[in-house]
């Protein structure tokens, strides 16, 4: 079945003739497919089935694989990141939902929503061993890293809760409550506060993580989600699936600095190196919102496959 895609996907770029083009990559989770777009374009490039539920992605260290997380078929699918091509599989990675790299590449984390852990893996640049499973208390959802990569910092949906795992013994230092449903969470740039979207209500919870207190609520939209560094060192947006907005956190005065209206329940973003777009998964109307990040206004949509999640595209704004 990769064969037949990657036939149909050479034909479609060569047809429009996109060989420079960017491709955007899609997640569909209800569908089990990663659905493509010309960045330049937006057409569609076609769709490569996958295990299902792939719900998040990410690029390896050296950008040379794109890796999706299918969380219910258990596996890792490595992606072209600029074609979108298969490369490899890796399976029996049990529910890999949210995953991530330390900052130091030396740790790959994968939170199991369904199975209520996280599982450490040491990466050598190209291997990734299982070093520790650690049960985390209800749907361990997403994470955060510190600069020094000796810890992960990780929401669970089911209680509410942030957790802080010491990446060098594989324990959790500590855990607080927070408010409800926490989803989304960002470390500040200067890397003192964690930023956690609170989905069951309308606002972003900072915690101060050596203090191990919150200090601040920032009142964003309902349904606040998921984080997006706009790239320039001192903003990130947040998605609010409920409230159908994104909105602008300056991450120096902790202050809600702006807002964007995008219907269709926002989920994940992505943002352009030259900062003037974003590309936004709608996760209630089988769509992706192409933003204007100068305006603020929504450009296009596009229409893809059920429950799109995950987005993403090489020529990405700095993380």
């Amino acid at each position: 079945m990769f064969r037949r895609f990657v036939f149909s996907c050479v034909c479609a770029m060569a047809a429009i003739g996109c060989a420079q083009a960017n491709v955007v990559v899609v997640l569909n989770s209800r569908d089990a497919t990663v659905q493509l777009l010309d960045q330049a374009t937006y057409r569609d490039l076609g769709t490569i089935p996958v295990g299902k539920e792939p719900h998040h992605l990410m690029a390896t260290p050296d950008n040379k694989s794109l890796i999706v997380a299918s969380s219910v078929g258990n596996e890792l699918i490595f992606l072209d990141p600029k074609t979108g091509q298969p490369q490899r599989t890796l399976k029996n990675i049990p529910d890999p939902y949210q995953i991530g790299f330390s900052p130091d590449q030396k740790w790959f984390v994968s939170n199991s929503l369904r199975l209520d852990r996280v599982d450490l893996y040491t990466y050598d640049g190209v291997n990734l061993t299982l070093a520790k499973r650690l049960p985390l208390a209800k749907l361990p959802s997403h994470m955060a890293f510190n600069a020094a990569s000796n810890m992960v910092f990780i929401t669970q949906q089911g209680s509410d809760q942030v957790s802080a795992i010491d990446l060098p013994t594989q324990t959790i230092r500590w855990t607080l409550p927070v408010g409800k449903l926490p989803a989304g969470i960002a470390m500040t740039p200067d890397d003192k506060y964690l930023l956690v979207g609170i989905m069951g209500s309308d606002y972003v919870e900072v915690i101060d993580w050596k203090a191990r207190k919150t200090v601040k609520r920032i009142k964003t939209g309902m349904g606040a989600h998921n984080f997006r560094s706009a790239g320039d060192g001192r903003h990130t947006y947040v998605s609010n699936r409920v409230s159908n907005s994104i909105n602008i956190i300056d991450q120096k005065t902790l202050e809600n600095v702006g807002q964007i209206n995008v219907p269709g329940g926002p989920d994940c973003m992505e943002v352009s190196d030259d900062g003037k777009s974003m590309w936004v998964t709608l996760r209630w109307i089988k769509k992706v919102a192409v933003i204007d990040l100068k305006t603020r206004k929504l450009i296009k949509t596009i229409p893809v496959g059920r429950s799109p999640h995950g987005v993403f595209f090489i020529n990405s704004a700095s993380r």
